[in-house]
């Protein structure tokens, strides 16, 4: 199962991920990292600080989606090509991952493109309400042991995070081929008021949609006999949720 590096512990928090980093980076990779994920880091604000997600991208950017926990950057990419008019944030520790989606970046001159290289608990908590259209968190760890559940980066208080900084009518997209993750999803998504299932037949999340590019790990889970689950929630409007 592919390991959740997008978020680290806040100070008192829970840990969600795993490790930071893996095998030594190859030269190419520790080149991307040290000349430009200093132009591409997200600037932090102060504590308490809001973070305006839309300045840090070039004018006529009309929203901003944000993916949690990225891996090797593909689908993130992807995106990025196919959406110029959209700002991408991705967030993840691992560094391996992120020298790889920096590689992609560079190789493809996307320029819409940022990075949160820490904690994305702390990243969503800098943005302002309703900044974002779209977020995804695509098969995070689900840490199978029960001890550890409590670690799930799916639960009710990162549901109110995200609730919070997605607009009504934003999208929340999510993924996960662990078939116990897959019931912890959907109970926690049906138990918050904020979020409204789009699915309308068993297809709407059994079937990756077009819009929605694989990822090695996605299509070595499927090469083992694993079967992800497509997951995509509207943000309700505010005050439709409320009760």
């Amino acid at each position: 199962m592919a390991i959740d590096n997008s978020s680290q512990p806040q100070s008192g928090g829970r840990k969600l991920h795993g490790r930071r980093k893996g095998h030594k980076l190859r030269p190419a990779q520790q080149r991307v990292l040290d000349s430009l994920l200093p132009r591409l880091r997200v600037p932090m604000p102060e504590p308490d600080g809001t973070l305006d997600p839309l300045s840090l991208f070039a004018a006529g950017t009309r929203a901003v989606w944000l993916e949690v926990g990225f891996g090797a950057g593909e689908h993130l990419a992807w995106h990025a090509e196919n959406r110029p008019d959209v700002g991408l944030i991705g967030a993840d520790i691992f560094q391996d991952g992120i020298a790889k989606l920096l590689r992609r970046v560079e190789d493809r001159g996307l320029d819409n493109v940022r990075v949160h290289d820490g904690d994305a608990r702390e990243l969503i908590a800098a943005l302002p309400e309703a900044s974002l259209e779209r977020v995804f968190v695509l098969f995070p760890d689900p840490w199978p042991k029960t001890r550890h559940h409590k670690r799930r980066f799916v639960q009710q208080t990162q549901l109110d995070a995200l609730a919070r900084v997605l607009a009504d009518g934003g999208e929340l997209r999510l993924a996960t081929d662990d078939p116990s993750y897959q019931r912890w999803m959907m109970v926690e998504m049906q138990r918050h008021p904020a979020f409204a299932w789009t699915a309308e037949t068993a297809a709407d999340w059994r079937e990756r949609p077009a819009d929605w590019p694989p990822t090695r790990y996605e299509e070595k889970a499927v090469e083992q006999g694993r079967r992800p689950i497509y997951l995509r929630y509207r943000r309700r409007a505010r005050g439709a949720d409320a009760g």
